[in-house]
């Protein structure tokens, strides 16, 4: 009997959902969409919005934690100072309660810019495009914007304003080379081995980041005499983060590794959002207070974090870094340098993800174009500057989009369903901005082994290409730069490519030698010839 109600409800239910199937593709949604003519349905597109989602939902806490680690709009001025005193400028680098508040304000304000801005491009994408892809800030830029230019809590080259600027120009410029059709034309200029090297190149720096103690889970520490060492310390030097003891005793280390595991098992069998399962275990375990694992420590900061996140659901406007771009500082060369990086990146990994994801999809025709083509490129570079008038860096297709096309989704429904989602998780701002850092780390080394794939494209037999791409993957974490090692790839390739070019000169020089010298004896010849004839 039980059998058979079971099986009566399953009869139902796929009733029910073929006649809301048919409802909807006949519906001018369907047709908008295209549901009948991509062989598609809601519920498949339902699901595949869903799917998508689940694979790519770590980045609203990734990316948050990653910029906020730039300080963001945070100086010296937000520090703590004992009283009848003024704080002094190595507060940004050491513990400070003040500066920690700030900088918890400015994560959630990255947390709630992270969704708005993959919420506008996903459903950009579906709604302009029709293509089932889901955009967010890209793993790499970000990296690169936190790191690289603004400096771990402001330390580097440029303010977090002066950076925001750079990507907003940059996004303006990728706008105007997709509006014109240049992008993917200037993406074949660049060398394919330093192409296919920035990817495994990006992917070891993202991957060094989530292994280092503010970043990630603690393995890697600064050592005087090797640079770098294993650490997972259960005490550091809170000015250098030198090891003082305990080497790989720190508890924080083993529970991110144990969310290392769950998530590496998850995708060696293919369980959907594995990523997210590995956050939320190591998450859920670091929101218990009292513990040595915990993430609110039994101090101001703490405290004032766990009231935050008690509130679970609540809506957080942005405060400080909605419009904080700055042209003050504009003409230096590193402002130039940092926007050619950009773009350069933008060109290269965002157009060519999208390239696969169109082709994974079967969109991709004869021609080597796709349906929705120009639009896509058009809204992949628009996205770009609403994320930096929020506070984020670059936006980009997301690779994960392929998870919700293996779902069955294939039109523009899907990221609709994508950017729907974002909206609902703007709600749960509380929860996504009380993830720890060594929540986070694993997951940057798993999008670091992801990235790793393209290295079997390289030609390593070939001298002339291998060169570039392993100098482009070496520099880049050990010089702790993406541009440098993008630099080093492409002028070690013009460097190996000028024996060719030496050598073809001087074949071309010898033939025209030849040429001459044979010219000029058939002129002597016959000048010879000319005045035996007049002597006789």
């Amino acid at each position: 009997m039980g059998t058979g109600f079971c099986k009566k409800v399953a009869k139902s239910w796929t009733q029910m959902e073929k006649n809301l199937n048919d409802r909807v593709s006949k519906s001018f949604l369907g047709k908008y969409f295209k549901l009948e003519a991509r062989k598609s349905c809601f519920t498949k597109e339902l699901r595949a919005g869903l799917a998508t989602f689940l694979t790519m939902a770590y980045i609203i806490t990734v990316n948050a934690t990653v910029i906020a680690d730039s300080g963001g709009t945070c100086s010296v001025a937000d520090c703590s100072a004992p009283a009848n005193q003024t704080a002094t400028p190595d507060c940004i680098i050491n513990p400070n309660d003040g500066y920690q508040a700030c900088l918890s304000n400015t994560k959630s304000d990255l947390v709630v810019a992270t969704i708005l801005s993959a919420m506008v491009g996903s459903f950009a994408m579906g709604v302009l495009a029709n293509l089932p892809f889901g955009l967010a800030p890209g793993m790499g830029p970000n990296a690169y914007l936190a790191y690289n230019l603004v400096g771990f809590h402001g330390t580097g080259s440029m303010s977090y304003r002066t950076a925001l600027a750079v990507v907003l120009v940059e996004g303006c410029v990728f706008l105007a080379i997709s509006a014109f059709g240049l992008r993917a034309k200037l993406a074949r200029l660049i060398p394919q081995p330093v192409r296919l090297a920035c990817g495994a190149g990006i992917g070891l720096f993202i991957a060094f980041v989530g292994l280092q103690a503010h970043q990630g889970m603690g393995l890697v520490g600064p050592d005087p005499s090797t640079l770098v060492t294993i650490t997972a310390c259960s005490s550091t030097n809170p000015e250098t983060g030198e090891c003082l003891g305990g080497k790989m005793g720190n508890p924080k280390f083993w529970l991110g590794s144990i969310g290392f595991l769950i998530t590496s098992y998850g995708l060696m069998k293919g369980v959907k959002g594995s990523m997210i399962y590995g956050i939320l275990f190591v998450t859920i375990v670091s929101w218990f207070r009292n513990t040595s694992v915990t993430y609110f420590p039994s101090n101001p900061v703490g405290d004032l974090n766990f009231e935050f996140f008690k509130k679970v659901v609540d809506f957080h406007g942005i405060q400080t870094t909605a419009g904080a771009i700055s042209f003050t500082n504009f003409n230096r060369s590193e402002v130039w340098v940092a926007l050619a990086t950009l773009l350069y990146v933008d060109v290269l990994a965002t157009t060519g993800t999208l390239y696969t994801m169109a082709e994974i999809g079967g969109f991709v025709d004869d021609q080597g174009s796709f349906e929705g083509e120009y639009l896509a490129y058009i809204v992949d570079a628009g996205a770009t500057i609403v994320g930096s008038t929020l506070g984020v860096s670059p936006i980009a297709t997301y690779v994960e989009s392929s998870a919700g096309m293996r779902e069955g989704g294939r039109t523009g429904l899907t990221a609709v369903i994508i950017g729907f989602c974002f909206f609902i998780s703007l709600f749960f701002t509380p929860l996504f901005s009380s993830v720890p850092p060594w929540a986070i780390g694993p997951s940057l080394v798993m999008v670091g082994v992801m990235m790793m794939k393209v290295v079997k494209d390289i030609k390593w037999d070939n001298v002339k290409e291998a060169v570039p791409a392993f100098m482009t993957i070496l520099l880049m974490p050990l010089t702790y730069s993406i541009a440098n090692g993008i630099i080093a790839g492409i002028g070690l390739h013009i460097a190996l490519s000028l024996y060719d070019c030496f050598v073809g000169l001087g074949k071309w020089l010898m033939k025209m030698s030849r040429m001459v010298v044979r010219e000029h004896n058939q002129v002597s010849a016959t000048a010879t010839a000319d005045s035996t004839i007049e002597s006789i």
